[in-house]
């Protein structure tokens, strides 16, 4: 075809057509699909496969809304329910009602989310040197929080749909919480993996075209190891974001950036 006057970059359009179709498809099961898929595997690696998921925390604290912290001393999600709770309210810097409670359950059949339980509850309301105190068994009441915000567990980010990691990102960073990297890296990696289609394409598109003597052996053995490497970095860069403070976003499109340029290099010298 080259050799009959069609310009590469002709030739390259049908691919790049193509590579519109299979992102968009890459990045609907990736935000979709497949986190549904996710927890179904990592049900099947806790029952069968040994690998405990971590179902208890310790010492949880978090703001749960304005000027207002929760506090729960031992969280136990496969029960999803917690003891040694409390909720502190503050205006400006003083202390203006705590209430604890030795139980705390999540009500998992209400028609809303944030409903829990308190058990053996008492509220503290504090005025200058005065104080009002109420007791009670059992209450009903809101809190802005889930046991997903309680318990972390190793893969947890991967179960989450694209529009669910966006809304826990927000609502953590909302909260002061730190513990989202890992988050943040999944949900800009599943963007940057769409993208990859184009990169690889253009840089297996690139070494294809050019014929030599001998046969393909050497470009398919190039391209099959820059594959390789594209997604061992991947895999590095994601890791090294969540143990060395590297920004997300940068993390997850380094791979993208990198191969970009490698891309770039094999269009410039393909034939023409």
């Amino acid at each position: 075809m080259l050799a009959a006057g069609v310009s590469f970059n002709r030739l390259m359009r049908p691919y790049m057509i193509s590579c519109v179709l299979i992102a968009g498809l890459t990045y609907y099961l990736n935000s979709f699909v497949i986190p549904h898929g996710t927890v179904i595997r990592l049900n099947f690696k806790s029952l069968y496969l040994n690998s405990k998921k971590n179902t208890a925390a310790e010492n949880v604290q978090l703001k749960v809304a304005e000027n207002t912290v929760a506090y729960i001393q031992n969280y136990d999600d496969k029960y999803k329910r917690g003891y040694g709770f409390s909720l502190d309210k503050f205006e400006g810097n003083k202390l203006i009602d705590h209430l604890t409670a030795s139980e705390i359950q999540y009500d998992t059949i209400a028609d809303a989310k944030y409903h829990w339980k308190i058990s053996n509850w008492k509220i503290r309301k504090l005025k200058g040197l005065k104080e009002h105190i109420t007791t009670g068994a059992e209450m009903d009441t809101v809190i802005m929080m889930e046991p997903t915000d309680l318990v972390y567990s190793k893969g947890q980010q991967e179960t989450f749909t694209s529009p669910e990691l966006l809304d826990y990102i927000s609502k953590q960073t909302s909260r002061g919480s730190k513990n989202v990297v890992q988050y943040e890296v999944e949900y800009h990696k599943r963007i940057a993996m769409s993208f990859s289609s184009f990169v690889l394409t253009i840089i297996g598109l690139s070494l294809s075209s050019r014929k030599r003597k001998g046969g393909m052996g050497m470009y398919l053995g190039i391209g099959l190891a820059l594959s390789v490497s594209y997604i061992l970095l991947q895999t590095v860069s994601s890791t090294f974001a969540i143990n060395a403070n590297t920004p997300p976003i940068l993390a997850a499109w380094i791979p993208n950036i990198i191969f970009a340029a490698i891309a770039y290099f094999c269009y410039r010298h393909a034939p023409n």
